[in-house]
């Protein structure tokens, strides 16, 4: 397996923390249920989508009984709570993190999620210094599954996409990283150990596995 050794571009949720599982709860105890005016989306659908695309996704799919303010103000209050308490760092990334950068290895967030939850994460888990945030709100662009936001991250790096490692969890994810050309790792976790992540080069069980495949 030919890995490349460039710079490594990590999703944040579901990967370097456990938020999914809060933020699969909330999307089907309020988004699917209170939100979606008929049918039944699958929590797939919409994993990895900026909170902003996912709310036009529904609207256009299923039809919705809340306007998009009150959708965004309820992902926002959520996030607080979820990203300030709630959620845990996925065990061995201060590790990984520590060896990527003996490695000369640039490391990377490249998240759906706004700037701020993104500073909240690094600064309660003290995941600093990275080589680059980047964050789908900074971009005039549709999100993930689209391939934007890996192209501009690779960009800001000074890199091409073929140079470049993704971590992803999620299949709109992972279609993005494929799509911009990066080679692709699919993270597995409790919260995806159901999801079809085969268009990804490889796939791994934490972050041991993951650095195997990073560092050898």
């Amino acid at each position: 397996m030919d890995v490349p050794d460039g710079a490594v571009l990590f999703d944040m949720d579901g990967v370097l923390v456990d938020s999914e599982r809060y933020w699969h709860r909330f999307e089907e105890e309020w988004v699917f249920e209170a939100a979606v005016a008929e049918g039944s989306p699958t929590y797939e659908e919409v994993a990895g989508m900026p909170y902003y695309e996912i709310y036009d996704y529904l609207d256009a799919k299923y039809g919705t009984v809340v306007t998009k303010a009150e959708f965004v103000e309820k992902y926002e209050t959520r996030a607080e709570s979820l990203y300030g308490e709630d959620v845990a760092l996925t065990p061995g990334v201060p590790e990984l993190f520590d060896a990527l950068r003996a490695a000369g290895r640039p490391i990377a967030i490249v998240s759906s999620a706004p700037r701020s939850w993104i500073a909240v994460v690094r600064e309660r888990f003290d995941l600093d210094p990275l080589d680059l945030v980047l964050s789908a709100e900074e971009l005039d662009e549709p999100g993930k599954p689209e391939p934007h936001i890996y192209e501009h991250a690779a960009e800001r790096l000074g890199v091409d996409p073929e140079s470049c490692v993704v971590v992803e969890d999620s299949i709109n994810g992972i279609e993005a990283a494929v799509r911009a050309g990066a080679f692709t790792v699919a993270f597995r976790s409790a919260h995806n150990t159901d999801l079809d992540l085969s268009r990804a080069d490889v796939s791994v069980d934490g972050t041991d596995e993951l650095r195997a495949v990073l560092l050898g």
